[in-house]
């Protein structure tokens, strides 16, 4: 074997290393650890909100949020309106990610809320404690797609978490779905989606389809472009606690969104 050609092997297994290196420090296996809470955001992640001034989430008017703080942590809140469409979105654009969101649903109340991926896909925030046979509008499900695997609600006044791997569908040129998404879903330990797919959205009340603003329609319009866009939590009429939120980019799409800039 001539000395080139060793190097050119030499560097031919480097590489394939580095690559498999990237491709496990991504986590192909997902299984995050939710035993203790709260959970420290990965060196590569971008925090979102958590309780020591970091905040990253707008109204869905592209302003500061009106929900309340209280102790470090995010309320749920309709605000003025009472209309539940009163939603917070993410400054942080991003394309496939994993999704890390602690919550406590309030003593009293059905707890109603909800994780809008790309505001259009929704991981379920309810009271489901204790309910036998959970469908599709339950703790863990992906709202009108599919029921959680397994009922892993906890009690309304306990910190609950959340980690989602999300998978963008792929579109075309003219903003078609060409391959579903996917999503692959722990709550509170326990997986509750496993890879599950989903194309176009088929709730109404979705953030760009009931209560939209100016500053949605502008994201709406990008995001069929570019299958990168933000993550909302949802106001229903709950006072639902949030804490520890944070998004791991799984690609090199994602981006702090200034519509100013464009």
């Amino acid at each position: 074997m001539s000395i080139n050609h060793r190097w050119l092997t030499l560097l031919a297994i480097i590489a394939a290393t580095t690559f498999c290196w990237h491709v496990a420090a991504r986590g192909d296996d997902f299984s995050p650890k939710q035993d203790t809470l709260p959970v420290k955001p990965p060196k590569d992640a971008t925090v979102l909100f958590d309780d020591r001034g970091t905040n990253l989430m707008l109204s869905k008017d592209g302003g500061e949020v009106d929900w309340p703080m209280e102790d470090g942590t995010l309320v749920s809140s309709s605000g003025k309106g009472g209309n539940n469409t009163n939603h917070i979105v993410s400054r942080l654009h991003f394309h496939d990610a994993d999704i890390h969101v602690e919550f406590m649903l309030p003593e009293k109340g059905g707890g109603n809320s909800g994780i809008y991926i790309h505001g259009n896909y929704e991981l379920q925030i309810f009271n489901s404690f204790g309910k036998e046979n959970p469908n599709q509008g339950d703790a863990g499900a992906i709202y009108g797609f599919a029921k959680p695997a397994v009922n892993a609600c906890r009690k309304p006044g306990e910190w609950q978490v959340y980690d989602v791997r999300y998978r963008a569908p792929r579109r075309d040129a003219d903003g078609k779905i060409k391959e579903p998404g996917t999503i692959t879903a722990f709550l509170n330990g326990q997986k509750v989606q496993d890879n599950t797919s989903f194309e176009e959205p088929r709730s109404v009340y979705h953030p760009f389809r009931y209560g939209a603003t100016p500053y949605l329609e502008k994201i709406w319009e990008r995001q069929k472009k570019t299958e990168t866009g933000p993550v909302f939590l949802q106001d229903h009429h709950a006072p639902v606690r949030f804490r520890n939120v944070w998004v791991r980019p799984l690609d090199d799409r994602a981006f702090l969104y200034e519509p100013e800039k464009e």
